[in-house]
């Protein structure tokens, strides 16, 4: 919501401030024909008056934007944008400043609204599919001595160069294995090593389909000049109590193995339920209510978002210059729905949580604190001490305050 204030700052307040800034000008400035410290008022005044009319309005129009915003019991959500300033020697200091504040959320009725939780379970099959998963995992490879060229069920250890056709950047393996004939494999590319030869060279062409997994080179033709380094062959463990002990000391028989496969699998069903019914209970919660979003929360969310994604480019091995050449407004304006629901969604769990008297313990807040010095190999002092310097502790407290309002919707009896 947008408001706007008229304020007018007394005339001997902008004297008297104006008066303490010409002070110290007259110590520091440096003028031809005077000595430093000795500079007259009235040459300060003429020589820097901009500068000073500057310094007062820096010094003052903050201060009584915050203090006239209190008084008021406005609480702006975006920097204040001033107009109309009046600034005239012996004359109070005029502005207006437009700014947004937060919207009145009303959440009668939130009790109403139920999460579900789906029943989950694992079946035999899947069981089995994981344990075959595993045995690949643990699959080893020799190599064949025989000279012989490749078949089908051999893996061909490979160095190639892929060119791009239409142009673009080759790229270069030095070593790979592929295996010939087989469904995880792309049957275009392993149909042309078959019957090579170690030390055989072979060159052609691939023409990707246009559902091809990789983007880059869906409905593409790449070029690859390839050379067979060798060739192996695969040898996957039986299933048996031998191999579940090889996994771990825990598992002395398969059906220990089983069962902990059962239960990782049960667990993960179980959170990817959760989060998935979470979800949909947001949407409710957002579709709901009807208030205005800040505009200037939702950019802020934009910002969030936007640096999330083009740090996972970044890790992902994009390059500088590749993302410098992306189209951020496009960007912006592609993140804008998902932000907007981010934070309406935001604002309802904080007015829950106030309304359920949920707040974040001291002892919460340091294990997320621990959590993140974890993941980023740093110790828990170094994380709060940055966090703190970014000013972020408050918005990671809010975000668990949040995540326990949800939590409490989510769990309630039906």
């Amino acid at each position: 919501m947008q408001r706007e204030l008229s304020i007018e700052i007394p005339a001997e307040v902008v004297e008297r401030e104006r008066e303490s800034i010409i002070g110290k000008y007259q110590k520091l400035a440096r003028i031809p024909g005077f000595r430093r410290g000795k500079v007259p008022a009235t040459v300060v005044k003429q020589r820097f008056s901009e500068d000073i009319n500057s310094e007062v309005i820096e010094a003052l129009v903050p201060r009584y934007f915050r203090e006239e915003s209190e008084k008021q019991n406005l609480y702006p959500v975006s920097q204040p944008r001033v107009t109309d300033l009046h600034l005239h020697d012996g004359q109070p200091l005029k502005f207006k400043a437009s700014f947004e504040v937060m919207p009145d959320v009303q959440i009668e009725g939130y009790l109403e609204i139920r999460g579900e939780k789906p029943e989950v379970s694992v079946t035999d099959e899947e069981v089995e599919q994981a344990l075959n998963n595993l045995r690949e995992q643990h699959a080893s490879y020799a190599a064949v001595e025989e000279d012989r060229g490749i078949h089908d069920g051999d893996y061909a250890q490979v160095s190639f160069k892929g060119t791009p056709t239409e142009g673009g950047e080759p790229v270069e393996v030095p070593e790979v294995l592929v295996e010939i004939g087989g469904t995880n494999t792309v049957k275009e590319f392993s149909d042309n090593l078959r019957g090579a030869k170690v030390g055989e060279e072979r060159s052609f062409d691939v023409t990707y389909p246009e559902d091809f997994p990789d983007k880059r080179l869906a409905g593409k033709t790449t070029h690859y000049d390839s050379k067979v380094i060798g060739i192996k062959t695969k040898s996957v463990p039986e299933l048996n109590d031998e191999f579940a002990k090889e996994l771990g000391a825990e598992f002395n028989t398969t059906n220990d193995l089983r069962d902990r496969i059962r239960a990782g699998m049960l667990a993960e069903k179980e959170h990817q339920a959760e989060h998935e019914a979470k979800d949909k209970l947001i949407e409710s919660l957002v579709s709901k209510f009807d208030f205005p979003v800040p505009e200037a929360l939702v950019a802020q969310q934009i910002d969030i978002r936007l640096e999330r994604g083009l740090r996972a480019l970044a890790m992902q091995g994009m390059r500088a210059e590749d993302l410098r050449k992306m189209d951020l407004s496009r960007l912006r304006e592609g993140q804008r729905e998902a932000a907007q629901r981010e934070v309406k969604a935001s604002l309802l769990l904080d007015k829950i949580a106030d309304a359920e008297k949920i707040e974040v313990s001291d002892e919460e807040l340091e294990h997320e604190i621990a959590g993140i010095a974890r993941q980023t190999n740093q110790t828990p002092d170094e994380v709060r001490g940055r966090l703190t310097k970014e000013g972020a502790v408050d918005r990671i407290r809010n975000r668990i305050r949040n995540e326990k309002a949800l939590e409490f919707l989510y769990r309630r009896p039906a």
